[in-house]
């Protein structure tokens, strides 16, 4: 059969990288983490206190980012050969990340390495920009979306089962969302927009299994007519 690019797009806590990771084993596709990529460069820049838009730049020619996969299956990200996984996962690292993607240069020394790793297709990658910018020409673009404020309870739960002995407050999560909409929605590089062809999946009221159920659905149909 076969393969394509799925660029899965979407809103901050819509769940792109949990259906983006099981429509890779679906299809038996190697999953590609965007998000974790930047939020690997925001960490570099919080670990060496880099402010400046400069500082970043300079610093680029030493960042090294790797996924290492997981015997559960799941791939975890290196950061100069650190697992650095759960380190990412903080909302001081997802703001950063936030931050950071507004960057052109970190966005030009990301995208090349995107780009590389999907030259030989069979790939599934989410992000913000992947069917707009990074893989405009891909198989199947797909936007998440979801309101506002069921995607920062979903964070929140996340945050708490992530850090059970960290006080977590749910407004501070809601309006972390809703800034983060914001920056990626206004940022004067590749903002985060949906492509003209993507299917959008609004996933407010549905279950993850019933998402996937879709979502399958979509990709069987649309590599059917590949």
């Amino acid at each position: 059969m076969k393969k394509i690019i799925v660029a899965i797009d979407g809103f901050s806590s819509c769940g792109k990288s949990t259906i983006a990771r099981q429509l890779a084993a679906y299809a038996s596709y190697r999953y590609i983490d965007t998000g974790a990529m930047y939020r690997a460069v925001g960490l570099y820049a919080i670990r060496h206190n880099l402010t400046s838009d400069n500082d970043i730049i300079a610093a680029l020619p030493d960042i090294h980012i790797d996924f290492a996969p997981q015997t559960n299956g799941t791939q975890h990200t290196l950061l100069n050969g650190e697992d650095v996984e759960t380190q990412i996962r903080t909302l001081d690292a997802g703001n950063r990340a936030s931050q950071v993607s507004q960057i052109r240069e970190v966005r030009q020394f990301l995208v090349e390495q995107q780009q590389a790793m999907g030259k030989d297709k069979g790939i599934v990658m989410d992000g913000r920009d992947i069917g707009t910018v990074v893989f405009p020409q891909a198989g199947l673009k797909l936007f998440l979306t979801a309101s506002p404020q069921v995607r920062a309870q979903r964070r929140y739960k996340e945050l708490q089962d992530k850090n059970p002995d960290t006080h977590i407050d749910y407004n501070e999560v809601l309006r972390d969302v809703n800034e983060r909409d914001y920056r990626d929605s206004h940022r004067t590089e590749s903002p985060l927009r949906q492509a003209d062809d993507a299917v959008v999946v609004d996933n407010s009221y549905m279950t993850r299994e019933q998402q996937f159920e879709l979502i399958c659905k979509i990709f069987n149909e649309r590599v059917s007519q590949s």
